[in-house]
């Protein structure tokens, strides 16, 4: 849902009871400002964007050892 910063500061406890179903974002004069959005529906968007990028068979020991190694 996008809505103006306007509608949300005069609405503002509807679109906190919203933001916890769903993201909001909030514009101002025509661009994107700010997201609001509940925590859990927060944990879940940043757990998704990870599915995929971190290989299965990751050695995690080695990862801190070739960064040491790099400072």
């Amino acid at each position: 849902m996008i809505v103006t910063s306007t509608e949300v500061q005069n609405n503002f406890g509807k679109y906190l009871d919203l933001a916890s179903g769903q993201e909001i974002i909030i514009t101002k004069n025509g661009t994107a400002v700010a997201r609001l959005m509940g925590i859990k529906k927060k944990e879940k968007s940043l757990a998704s964007r990870l599915v995929g990028l971190v290989p299965v068979d990751v050695d995690e020991d080695a990862i801190k050892a070739e960064r040491l190694t790099k400072q």
